[in-house]
């Protein structure tokens, strides 16, 4: 009997860049079919359901694993954090490709992917039905449930005027789901997202959207791995490592002149600090360029 040989994928991070990992495991099974895909990481749904991963480990929940697939076993090992390279640092290559690189694989332009099983399915249907079509606003980067004790990052959130503006305008046409951060202004006329959810119940809520209106964060990259055009803001990170070309991409030109005294190996932090702060207020998008943008969606 031919020994089994493995190929061990260990991620870390939010679960937007595990849907981004999802290239990066493609990428590993192309590059060395013949070997078993292991995943290890903090969000084993991601994974689950992609039919060529062999097994998922949750960190931290490993049993056996170094005798299963480590001693005397023909395994590779992929464990290395793609965001502490020179690469993504000076911002020249994206995410997926960099990391691909940074495992010396050939990069064949592999994107996201998402699975939802049968019974996924029929419970976003069931959760996220509406007399009127949806309209899904993703106000607040990083995981929605994560209260830093901070109402707004302004790093990676969305304006509250703009998401106002956004609401007042398309309210009466379409049911629009907020996700938010708990502790994160809602809108007036929007339905807030703020409950514990799993990551498959809340990257479902896109299966149901007729429109979509982002913040750089999970649900950006769900859409993309969906195949699902978006209108994607960015304030302090960046399309040209993060973003995707399915979407429409508005990026904030931020002033060049911030002294940033605690900024290290990036200019911002994704909290946001306050005193970092470059605008002089909140008008950082053209409201109508937004809503331009959203009018294409679907023709």
């Amino acid at each position: 009997m031919e020994e089994k040989k493995y190929s061990i994928f260990h991620i870390e991070g939010g679960l937007g860049k595990h849907i981004a990992a999802t290239a990066v495991a493609r990428c590993i099974k192309n590059n060395y079919p013949d070997r078993e895909l292991i995943i290890v990481c903090a969000y084993p749904q991601i994974f689950i359901n992609l039919n060529y991963v062999s097994k998922v480990y949750r960190i931290g929940l490993t049993p056996y694993f170094y005798k299963n697939y480590i001693e005397d076993k023909d395994s590779l090992i992929f464990k290395h954090e793609p965001y502490f390279t020179t690469e993504h640092i000076h911002k020249k290559t994206k995410l997926i490709e960099n990391w691909c690189k940074l495992f010396n694989l050939e990069y064949n332009d592999e994107q996201p992917e998402l699975n939802f099983n049968p019974r996924e399915i029929q419970k976003a249907n069931n959760s996220w039905f509406s007399q009127k079509p949806i309209f899904v606003l993703q106000t607040n980067g990083g995981m929605h449930t994560q209260d830093s004790g901070l109402p707004y990052r302004w790093t990676r959130d969305m304006p509250f005027p703009i998401v106002q503006s956004i609401v007042n305008k398309y309210k009466d046409e379409y049911e629009i789901l907020q996700v938010a951060r708990q502790g994160s202004p809602i809108a007036v006329g929007a339905t807030p997202i703020v409950q514990e959810l799993t990551p498959m119940e809340l990257l479902s809520i896109l299966l149901k959207s007729d429109k979509r209106l982002l913040i750089d964060s999970s649900l950006q990259h769900a859409a993309a791995a969906l195949n699902l055009p978006s209108t994607v803001l960015w304030v302090a990170t960046s399309p040209k490592l993060f973003g995707y070309e399915i979407h429409d991409n508005i990026v904030v030109t931020i002033p060049g002149n911030q002294k940033l005294p605690d900024s290290y190996l990036f200019d911002y932090d994704f909290e946001g600090q306050v005193h970092d702060y470059p605008f002089e207020n909140e008008t950082i998008f053209d409201l109508d360029e937004i809503i331009k943008s959203l009018t294409k969606q679907g023709l």
